[in-house]
């Protein structure tokens, strides 16, 4: 009777009908990727770049001409470098991917197209931090700067104001220091102390100051009451000896000035919200255009260098 199973070199035994079994989860493929060459290929890549992008830099300088005012303007600087950038990055993003699969070895076109992704993907990855770190030590050295200045100026102002105490200490006598003082205080309070009487009875610095606290009401609260409204016309036609209908006009003028000032304001906060999303739009927009391009570069760069399948008697 013949056995179910099959004897193998081995002694192990298997199904009738099957080969040999792996184990669960062995790889049933060796690995394709070679990581050195995916980092020569992005090192390669980085350094085109920055040596076409010194290259542009060194053609800018040469166009300024501030002798005989011929220099281009910013705009046109500005479009001339943002295209050498993005021709710089797409140059070195092509050899590079072009090196990596070359020296991958493989002749695989899957293969090599895939070394190329990974290659556009670490440049870009380490531009990404790179760009991060100088945006981060400039930020840092600004602030470095200000604190250093905040600090110099402070010095600067408490030698000053010791320098000024001084003085005033040399040639001045407490007791004039403190009537000055209380003569301050006395008319502060003179001014706080004459709200709601008559404004024909009031001082100018008492009128002022209702004058301003009804202001700040108007200001705060976005109107004012009847009983308010008449008494800042009564205030100012008393401060400024005018007719009470001059006062009304001209309460009634500073308050149309005063609400087309707020609008004007609102309006330029709200355009210049727009004007920031529209150029963040723009920016993400020309970033993804700028990586898409870079990817097409490197693929067509990798597929380049992909090794081809020759024959047997000879090779490249």
């Amino acid at each position: 009777m013949q056995s179910p199973t099959s004897g193998s070199p081995h002694g192990a035994s298997f199904p009738a009908g099957t080969g040999p079994a792996t184990v669960e989860g062995a790889p049933s493929v060796r690995s394709r990727i070679s990581w050195g060459a995916i980092f020569a290929g992005a090192v390669i890549a980085l350094a085109i770049g920055l040596m076409l992008n010194v290259l542009g830099a060194a053609v800018g300088a040469t166009l300024v001409d501030a002798t005989s005012r011929q220099t281009p303007d910013a705009s046109s600087f500005g479009i001339g470098a943002g295209i050498w950038l993005l021709v710089a990055n797409l140059i070195g993003l092509a050899v590079g991917g072009y090196a990596a699969a070359r020296l991958s070895g493989t002749a695989d076109g899957t293969d090599g197209t895939l070394h190329g992704f990974a290659v556009w993907a670490a440049t870009f990855l380490v531009s990404a931090v790179l760009l991060g770190n100088l945006v981060a030590g400039v930020g840092a050295t600004a602030a470095n700067g200000v604190a250093g200045v905040v600090g110099s100026l402070g010095r600067g102002a408490g030698s000053l104001v010791s320098g000024i105490g001084e003085q005033a200490a040399n040639r001045t006598s407490t007791s004039s220091i403190q009537s000055a003082t209380q003569s301050v205080i006395d008319r502060a309070q003179n001014a706080l102390s004459g709200g709601g009487g008559d404004p024909a009875a009031m001082n100018s610095d008492q009128r002022k100051a209702e004058i301003g606290t009804l202001v700040g009401r108007r200001i705060t609260d976005g109107n004012l009451s009847q009983g308010d409204r008449d008494r800042l016309n009564a205030l100012v036609a008393a401060e400024y000896n005018i007719s009470p209908q001059d006062a009304q006009a001209r309460v009634q003028g500073a308050e149309q000035q005063a609400q087309q000032a707020m609008q004007q304001a609102e309006e330029r906060a709200r355009q210049a919200a727009d004007a920031a999303a529209k150029g963040a739009s723009v920016a993400s927009f020309s970033v993804f255009a700028t990586m898409l391009l870079g990817l097409i570069a490197a693929v067509l760069g990798s597929r380049l260098g992909t090794r081809a399948l020759v024959a047997a008697r000879g090779g490249r």
